[in-house]
């Protein structure tokens, strides 16, 4: 699997993991959630828009709209029990 493939994948699962630990849904849209995953993953999800900069002192990230949309759609992809 090209290393491209294998980011998006685990973007994906960082993402889906995102929305597991959200602890605080914002007002005008978004959540916040811990930011206790790889450094790489939480850039390239910042670089996409769906996280605010993980590099400051919080120890949580804010999901934009998208990415709380996007992450439930990768939560349920991932970890949703089939029927």
């Amino acid at each position: 699997m090209d290393d491209e493939r294998l980011n998006g994948r685990i973007d994906e699962a960082v993402l889906a993991l995102l929305y597991l630990g959200i602890f605080e849904s914002r007002p005008a849209g978004g959540a916040r959630a811990w930011k206790t995953f790889d450094w790489d993953a939480m850039g390239r999800l910042h670089g996409k828009g769906l996280i605010s900069d993980p590099a400051g002192k919080a120890k949580s990230v804010v999901l934009t709209e998208t990415g709380l949309r996007e992450a439930e759609a990768a939560f349920l992809r991932l970890f949703e029990a089939d029927d």
